[in-house]
């Protein structure tokens, strides 16, 4: 009876089989499995649906994801023959910072993994691969890409500006309503009113009030205020006026089929306004090492520190002991230091003090240290960070541009044979 039920189990088998996997592409002396694309294009679709997309038709989504097998292979390839090699303790770190950025243990995430069908041995193997071909493109491709100063400087006078940083324009505004069918004399009489306003604006009349009393607008009762408006959110009736303007300039009155517009910009702000607190600093370094230990270091500082405040200069002292070459020379002279220039933990002690303060012994990475704060200032460093912002525009252009043109040239240099189907 057994082994009835056995044939008639397998029996139909033999005369279904359908294959588990198969090779559906050849690269160069490697292969894709049909699972390695179902198993990617689940991974994918899941992604998009997660993120509120839609997934492509089936035949498009599928050779999308083959094609991108086809290059990552290509890469990995390369970057074995470059040596490049992803250890278990990198990897393993990774992946530890992925859980942690979604706020979950590695075992909590590891179950996620699996109850949406991602097994986790393969989740290590795909992360392995991203962070080799990572270094692979650093090192072929975004090493080499340079910018200058005079690309930047080029960037900054052209238009591209005014796509890359945008400035936020506060406007205020006051209509005085056309009659329906207005003649010239009542566009004439509305227009003088208008000019008079302006007027007595510009001499000095409060803006908000001024609208409350006499603006058609909408907006009256806040005292004519728009809000803030990006430049592209401008009304296209006050577009060309916006330009010619600077913060606090109050427009001619400005015509339109509905009546006589006036616009002040009450305030501007710009995404690259950069006003930072900056710390003027100094301080001692002493670095433990095979002959001074950690608690040696701090108690030379301890007892330096105590000659500051018994009257030692603290520039001749850290000219005399500070193990720091840069700054030694210099009294232990730091200069003028923006927020996140310098490692965490000396950023914290530096920000606990108060101008001519000396700080108790602390360890950083680099050894033990005192600081003296001398003083404080803000800084305007938004010329720094617009230079920033179109360097990294600049370099972003330049990077997809290479990218491009290296994955081609890879792709073109590679024996690639598809076996899908319908490919």
């Amino acid at each position: 009876m057994l082994g009835l039920l056995f044939l008639f189990l397998f029996q139909p088998l033999a005369h279904s089989y359908v294959p588990l996997d198969r090779i559906i592409a050849v690269v160069n002396e490697d292969v894709i499995m049909q699972s390695e694309l179902e198993a990617k294009m689940r991974a994918v679709s899941g992604q998009i649906r997660q993120q509120g997309g839609n997934v492509p038709p089936a035949s498009i989504f599928e050779r999308q994801i083959l094609d991108t097998l086809v290059q990552n292979r290509i890469q990995l390839q390369l970057a074995e023959r470059a040596g490049i090699r992803v250890d278990d303790e990198t990897l393993n770190r990774t992946i530890g910072n992925i859980a942690a950025e979604n706020q979950v243990s590695l075992s909590q995430f590891r179950e996620i993994l699996e109850q949406d069908g991602y097994s986790y041995e393969q989740f290590r193997e795909d992360i392995r691969n991203e962070i080799t071909l990572s270094q692979l493109r650093k090192r072929q491709v975004e090493n080499r890409i340079v910018v200058t100063e005079k690309e930047i400087d080029n960037f900054l006078v052209n238009q591209e500006f005014q796509g890359t940083f945008q400035t936020e324009i506060r406007l205020s505004h006051i209509l005085l309503s056309l009659p329906d069918a207005a003649t010239e004399d009542e566009i004439a009489q509305v227009k003088q009113v208008a000019t008079q306003i302006r007027e007595d604006l510009l001499a000095g009349a409060d803006f908000a009030e001024v609208a409350a009393t006499v603006s058609d607008g909408g907006n009256a009762s806040n005292g004519g205020d728009l809000g803030w408006r990006k430049t592209e959110d401008i009304p296209s009736l006050f577009a060309d006026y916006i330009p010619e303007m600077k913060n606090g300039d109050i427009s001619e009155p400005i015509q339109s089929p509905s009546g006589f517009h006036i616009i002040k910009i009450s305030d501007m702000k710009s995404d690259t306004e950069n006003i930072v607190d900056q710390t003027h600093a100094r301080h001692i370094l002493i670095k433990p090492d095979e002959l001074v230990t950690s608690e040696q270091a701090k108690a030379k500082l301890e007892q330096l520190k105590l000659r500051i405040e018994n009257g030692d200069d603290f520039a001749l002292l850290a000219k005399g002991n500070s193990q720091d070459p840069v700054s030694a020379i210099d009294g232990g002279n730091l200069g003028w230091r923006s927020p996140g220039e310098l490692v965490p933990e000396f950023q914290r002690m530096m920000d606990s003090l108060e101008p001519n303060q000396v700080s108790e012994p602390f360890r950083t990475a680099f050894g033990w240290h005192i600081l003296e704060v001398l003083e404080r200032r803000k800084f305007d460093n938004t010329e720094s960070v617009k230079r920033g912002k179109a360097r990294m525009a600049i370099r972003n252009r330049k990077l997809k541009e290479a990218m491009q043109n290296w994955t081609r040239r890879l792709r073109d240099e590679a024996y690639v044979e598809y076996r899908l189907d319908d490919i």
